[in-house]
């Protein structure tokens, strides 16, 4: 274990995290310590990472390239969004529902949260329309900023987890796939009516978190987080525009997923509809084109690149041939059912934290967790309930998911929020202890 190639490198890559290190090069000399400590020939590393290897059909950063692609396109609606009024209106409703209610508040900007992976798929696109202008309010309530960040992580994790609907219903497609490619042949149906369960540890977490971070806690004020507008605004031709655009989106992206059930290209063929609707009905006006296009860059473009570059690491940690014997070795020390559940969903945390997509880490742990189970004796609905678990876990917590990078990008806009210790540290103690807890449980009970 000491000698596996990803163990080594996802534990480096957690210690450079924890030391502030900056993400990206955290991830980076993680894959030179995944390249160093395997049998990967140094030369082609890089030829992996970038491109992957066609023998073992990995694809390296280009595996991420349609959520790159889909991250800066909402960028581009996000920011439309942020030059209309329309995140002053919901602002200002807000405001005079809540500004005195903190538990409320926060289990609102929990509720926003879930809509934007099934309802409203703009996934993390919503988080820096939303949550800057409320950091005014989170002040006045003197709310400690870390309940916040797991509200946000909760909404954005929970929903595809549990629900087959929008970004859920990818997540239990790819889960369905990779399951029949290993001989389990389930439906979306058989998955959905196991995974609902998750949704439980998820909520107790969320509590424990709001009930643990309750007590005030006083930022310091700048200029960034003062700045939040209430006056009285009316929708107008161009935040009609928008708001059409957005519905756009939205029936675009539901139409192509769920109805004709093409996942490959929805999002940004969705989110591409959206911003060309905005344009015809003025919501976007043509001289602002470049500068909106930009700030959507800016807004999204970080997150986007670094999901590349996850997406390289990922390949190069496959690669290595470690996750292998990593899962074997869970099979020699395992001892019965519950030790191999807790070793199954404990190596689906590592790899998810090294990759940072639950997305990602389903096709590496499939192909030995469905014979593993069934060597174990797990039925085809504990089987299910381990992928699926096990595959989640870690985006919270992870330092390189975006449901950790969207809710501090947010949240640090006064620099007063850090990435690892108010979200990724807060955020993996209350979720992916509570999911290890009850994963266990419920696989051996299914």
């Amino acid at each position: 274990m000491l000698s596996n190639p990803v163990f080594l490198s996802i534990l480096l890559m957690s210690i450079l995290c924890l030391l502030r290190c900056n993400v990206m090069l955290a991830i980076l000399i993680s894959a030179i310590c995944a390249v160093l400590t395997s049998h990967i020939p140094l030369m082609d590393a890089i030829g992996y990472f970038i491109n992957g290897n066609p023998a073992t059909g990995s694809v390296g950063m280009g595996g991420n390239l349609e959520t790159a692609l889909s991250y800066i396109l909402l960028g581009v609606i996000a920011s439309a969004v942020a030059r209309t009024n329309l995140t002053a209106i919901l602002v200002r409703s807000v405001a005079g529902f809540i500004s005195d209610k903190k538990f409320i508040f926060i289990a609102m900007i929990a509720f926003i949260s879930c809509l934007s992976q099934n309802l409203i798929p703009v996934h993390i696109a919503f988080i820096p329309i939303l949550i800057p202008p409320l950091v005014k309010i989170m002040n006045s309530l003197k709310l400690d900023r870390r309940a916040i960040a797991c509200a946000l992580t909760f909404g954005l994790q929970t929903p595809y987890m549990a629900f087959p609907v929008g970004f859920g219903l990818i997540f239990m497609g790819i889960i369905q796939k990779e399951m029949s490619k290993n001989g389990m042949d389930v439906g979306i149906s058989d998955i959905a009516g196991v995974m609902w369960m998750s949704a439980i540890p998820m909520v107790i977490g969320l509590v424990l978190a709001m009930l643990y971070y309750r007590k005030p806690r006083s930022y310091t004020q700048t200029k960034e987080s003062i700045e939040a507008h209430f006056e009285e605004f009316k929708m107008q031709k161009r935040e009609w525009g928008v708001l059409a655009g957005i519905i756009v989106c939205f029936i675009a992206q539901l139409v192509l997923s769920m109805v004709i059930q093409i996942d490959a290209g929805s999002m940004p063929f969705a989110a591409l509809a959206g911003i060309l609707t905005m344009l015809l009905l003025g919501g976007i006006p043509w001289g602002e084109l470049d500068s909106i296009f930009d700030q959507g860059v800016h807004m999204l473009g970080y997150i986007a690149f670094l999901m590349l570059v996850a997406g390289g690491f990922g390949t190069i940690i496959k690669e290595t041939g470690g996750v292998g014997e990593l899962v074997s070795a869970v099979a020699s020390l395992s001892g019965g059912k519950i030790g191999g559940a807790m070793l199954m969903i404990g190596i689906g945390l590592l790899v998810t934290m090294g990759i940072g997509s639950s997305f990602g880490t389903i096709p590496i742990i499939a192909t030995i967790y469905c014979p593993l189970a069934a060597e174990l004796g797990f039925s085809v609905a504990a089987t299910i309930f381990i992928i699926g678990v096990a595959a989640g876990l870690g985006d919270a917590g992870s330092p390189a998911s975006d449901s950790t990078l969207a809710p501090t990008a947010g949240l640090n806009i006064d620099g007063e929020h850090n990435h690892i210790w108010d979200t990724c540290v807060p955020t993996f103690i209350f979720f992916n202890i509570p999911l290890i807890i009850f994963g266990v449980i419920f696989a051996i009970i299914l």
